[in-house]
């Protein structure tokens, strides 16, 4: 958690642009990296991660914490504009080589061409989920976001949270096997 973040958020919500940006600076990576794993196209994430914090920005004043922290609004407006993208256009799978070698998924250090391998095996199961189940995913285990975070993000129970987890993971493994 960004270090001052009410203080961050209360000055966002009064019109301060710096406070925001600090926000944006420190949340930046971690929604693009959520949304560029739902729609794999480099520039496409980077579109809809520059629309998220426009929203936010635009919506920061009716900000409500609920005990949850500022990166599970974010990520539900990410969810949101992603969802919206699919409903207008066919969505177009391409898991960006660079971004599997980069993003470090499952493995901190990616190296040999069986590694790559592996997060290339893995990275084409999770875009074969379905989108909630996909979305439990990459919040759980990529942006290690705790289950009550995930269940205020997408809307469902903890028990929902769980057990959609737990499919996903059952499928993952039933593909690579």
């Amino acid at each position: 958690m960004l270090e001052d973040e009410r203080k961050l958020i209360l000055e966002a919500k009064g019109g301060e642009a710096e406070a925001f940006g600090r926000l944006y600076d420190y949340y930046l990576p971690a929604i693009y990296r959520f949304i560029l794993l739902k729609v794999g196209q480099r520039e496409e994430a980077e579109d809809l991660t520059h629309q998220v914090f426009l929203k936010a920005w635009q919506n920061v004043s009716g900000f409500s914490e609920k005990g949850l922290p500022f990166s599970s609004w974010l990520y539900r407006i990410a969810r949101n504009l992603v969802i919206d993208r699919y409903r207008k256009a066919k969505p177009v799978v391409s898991i960006d080589e660079e971004f599997v070698s980069e993003k470090l998924i499952f493995r901190p250090n990616v190296s040999s061409i069986d590694d790559k391998r592996d997060v290339a095996r893995i990275m084409a199961s999770i875009q074969q989920l379905k989108d909630v189940e996909r979305d439990v995913v990459i919040m759980r285990f990529i942006e290690d976001m705790s289950i009550k975070e995930v269940s205020e993000t997408i809307n469902k129970s903890e028990g929902a949270v769980k057990l959609i987890q737990h499919r996903a993971i059952r499928k993952i493994k039933e593909s690579l096997e």
